[in-house]
């Protein structure tokens, strides 16, 4: 199964490690040091034109890759896509 996650953007739902409110999880330094290293490692995906409200962390083949959407974590889980 595919999650939409905003402009064109599917992930393969086996590949989510986790999908996280940014409002909420950045309050924690801990969270913040990581964003700011997947940054500097150029592992963010910016899939917003608009502020991100979510972040997924996505391990695919070893890598990881984090996404930013400017949906709610609610309404991606709301967006998957049946694969054929």
């Amino acid at each position: 199964m595919y999650i939409y996650i905003g402009s064109d953007y599917l992930i393969d739902e086996e590949e989510v490690v986790g999908m996280f409110d940014i409002e909420t999880t950045t309050t924690s330094y801990i969270t913040r040091d990581y964003l700011t290293e997947a940054q500097k490692n150029g592992r963010i995906i910016n899939v917003s034109s608009e502020i991100p409200k979510t972040f997924i962390v996505c391990r695919k083949k070893g890598e990881i890759s984090v996404y930013l959407s400017q949906y709610s974590a609610a309404t991606i889980n709301k967006r998957r896509i049946f694969s054929r």
